[in-house]
Order: C-alpha cells, then structure tokens, then sequence
C-alpha cells in the first residue's frame, strides 16, 4: 500500500471507526436504524443517479433538466395512480412519460449540439425551469404521495432494530436488481458494447453498419426513464413537491462525481457514501450534516478527480 492510501486511511478510517464504536456504545438501534435508512436514500439517490450516468456520463449529454424528468414522471405517475388505484402502473407511466421526454430532447436537441457542451448547459438548464414552472402550473405547490401496495405496506421486524418499513426494504432491493441489469446491459449484451463503442468512437461504429443515432437515442430514453421510475418510487418513499426537482439533480451530480463518469458501480458506491452520510449527519449533527456531502465531493476530487471508479484517459 502506498504512502498516499496510508494517509487517507489514517485521515478518514480512523475518525469513522471511533465514531461507529462511540454510536453503537450509545445507542446502537439508532445507529442501525439510521444506517437502513442511508441505505434507503442511497437506493433512491441511485435510482436517479443511473439515469445521469447513462447520459452524462456515458454519452457526455449535459442535461442539467434531469431533476425535471423525475419531477414530471413523479406528478404523471400519481395522477396515473390515482385515477387507476394501481402503483404498478403509476412506475410504468412515470417511467415512460419521461423516456418519452427524453427521447423528444435527444432527437430535437442533443443530436444537434454534440460535443457542444456549453449550449446543451444552457438549453436543458432553460428546458428545467420550463418544464418545472408547467408542472406547477398543472399540479400547484401542493405535496402529494403514494400509496404503496398492500404487498410492501407496513413493518416488517428486523434484528437490532426492532421494526422498519417493508416499503423501504423493497426499495434498497429493487435498486439493486435495478443496478445489477443496468450492469449487465452494458458490459454483457451487444446493446451495451454498440452504446460504449458508440461513445468512444461513433465514425468507426457507424462504418460497422449501426445506426448509432438509434443506440444514443435508446440510451437517452433509458436514462431518462429511469429519472420518472424514481420519482414515482421517491414519491412513495417520501413525497412530490416543487423543488425536488433541484433536490435530486444536485444529489445526481454529486454521486457522478464521486462515483465516476460512467460507472454504473461506480453511481452505487456514490449513492451509499453521499446516503450514509447524510443520514448519520441528520441524526448526530443536524447542524453541519450538509457539510459532509460536500467534503466527501471535495475528498474525491482532491484524491481521485476522475471519481472512484473513473476511467483514466
């Protein structure tokens, strides 16, 4: 190990291990109740946040209207749910209502400005706050929630810490069923070597006979599905209002960072530092517990700008 990794262990891993004994020495149910429920928001933090990989990451499509595509697939979901009874089909509405959204911004803007990153800010920063002032317009600033199925409804007892929601349960390993098939798509199917050959070398792909249009725009769509699929599941979880829109583009950008660009292993191990984090922060030091989300991102940058699972180039 080098002197560099010794350092970083000593500076973190020592302060966090005297805080993990000090914790459970005092009341060890808080502890592991608070660590299920960093799980729980680190599981709706990479429900967003593989979405984002997928086109900021991978594609490099800087679409800052990500946060709104949760939003508008979480209010379409509910008013799909409330009018059918059926969460079931209020994911799948908020899944496809914003694939089909981000297939529209693929295809009208993103295949026009490739490589423009500056004007792909501008337009999609323009295309949030449209799409966010429209929701507001339709839905008002009232809070809305789901109601889960009977199925995942309630409690279910656990060791350490007495009873917990099955609800959440059922989030943290939807996540990772989730995570696990994004995995596999793109590193075992052909879909997902068109997708990253497409990214690093689009002229040598399309001389193959691909149409690498139809690739991105299938990513795109993907990526943006999976921004409505959390905002129904987020929304029943905890609930919709304006604002959360900003919420989970930032907390997106965050896990990106430190996960690293493309990484769909790497969104995970972002989205559980940046949960953990602000759930121990929210219930040991309410006061400062914004801070840690940032000095994690200060850390990753300063030791691995890349992220922690970045690729060198």
């Amino acid at each position: 190990m080098s002197k560099k990794s010794w350092f970083l262990w000593l500076l973190f891993g020592v302060p966090i291990a005297v805080f993990v004994v000090w914790a459970l020495w005092d009341n060890y149910t808080l502890f592991f109740k608070t660590f299920l429920n960093g799980l729980t928001l680190a599981s709706l933090y990479f429900l967003v946040a593989s979405g984002f990989t997928l086109v900021f990451g991978l594609m490099r499509n800087v679409n800052l209207a990500h946060g709104s595509l949760y939003l508008v697939g979480a209010y379409i979901g509910w008013y799909v749910g409330e009018h059918t009874g059926s969460w079931v089909l209020a994911v799948i509405a908020g899944f496809l209502s914003a694939a089909v959204l981000g297939l529209l911004m693929q295809v009208l803007i993103f295949r026009h400005m490739q490589g423009q990153d500056l004007r792909q800010t501008l337009v999609t920063i323009g295309l949030s706050i449209v799409m966010a002032d429209i929701a507001l317009w339709i839905w008002g600033a009232e809070i809305y929630t789901f109601d889960p199925p009977s199925w995942i409804y309630g409690s279910t007892t656990l060791p350490l810490v007495n009873k917990f929601p099955t609800y959440r349960i059922f989030v943290f390993v939807a996540s990772v069923v989730i995570g696990v098939g994004l995995w596999l798509m793109l590193t075992r199917t052909r879909i997902g070597m068109m997708i990253r050959a497409g990214v690093d070398d689009r002229g040598m792909l399309a001389a193959s006979g691909v149409n690498v249009q139809r690739v991105f725009a299938l990513t795109f769509a993907i990526g943006a599905g999976m921004a409505g699929l959390a905002g129904v599941v987020g929304g029943t979880a905890l609930s919709i209002s304006p604002g959360e829109d900003t919420r989970y583009l930032l907390a997106s950008l965050v896990v990106v960072i430190v996960g690293g660009m493309g990484s769909v292993v790497g969104a995970a191990i972002g989205a559980l530092l940046i949960g953990l984090a602000e759930q121990f922060g929210l219930a040991y030091a309410p006061t400062y517990s914004v801070v840690f989300t940032f000095v994690i991102m200060v850390v990753a940058l300063a030791f691995k700008p890349r992220g922690l699972m970045g690729k060198n180039t």
